[in-house]
C-alpha cells in the first residue's frame, strides 16, 4: 500500500497548498501507481522545484527526486527505471512508481521549497 499526505509549505511570505490525489493507493505487483500532487499558490509552477520524498516507518524520510522546468533529477541513478515524475498543465505534478513489489510499500509525499 503506497501512502500519501497533502502538506503545507511556506515559500518567503506566500503559502503554498499541496493536495494529493488520493489518501492511499493498493496495486498488485508488477503494475504502476500514479500519485497526483496538486499545486495552489506558486505563481510560476513550471519553473517551481516539486520534491518527492518516501517515508518508511523507523527511518528518515528519504527525497527520491525533484523536478523544476526540465526533466527529473534523481537523488540516485538506481531510481530511474522504478520512479518518474513530470508537470501537467499549470499545477499538476504527477509521480509514478513503477513495477510495483511488496518493497515499495512506504509513505510518498510532495513537497515545495
Amino acid at each position: 500500500r503506497l501512502l500519501c499526505f497533502l502538506f503545507f509549505f511556506l515559500d518567503g511570505q506566500a503559502q503554498a497548498l499541496l493536495k494529493q490525489s488520493l489518501a492511499s493507493v493498493t496495486k498488485r505487483q508488477t503494475t504502476t501507481a500514479w500519485i497526483e500532487c496538486i499545486v495552489e499558490g506558486i505563481s510560476d509552477f513550471q519553473s517551481a522545484y516539486i520534491h518527492w520524498y518516501r517515508h518508511i516507518p523507523s527511518k528518515a524520510p528519504e527525497r527520491i527526486l525533484y523536478i523544476g522546468s526540465g526533466a527529473a533529477s534523481y537523488d540516485d541513478n538506481a531510481y530511474r527505471s522504478k520512479y518518474s515524475s513530470s508537470k501537467k498543465g499549470t499545477n499538476v505534478c504527477t509521480f509514478s512508481v513503477n513495477n510495483i513489489n511488496p518493497n515499495d510499500e512506504g509513505t510518498y509525499y510532495c513537497a515545495y521549497w
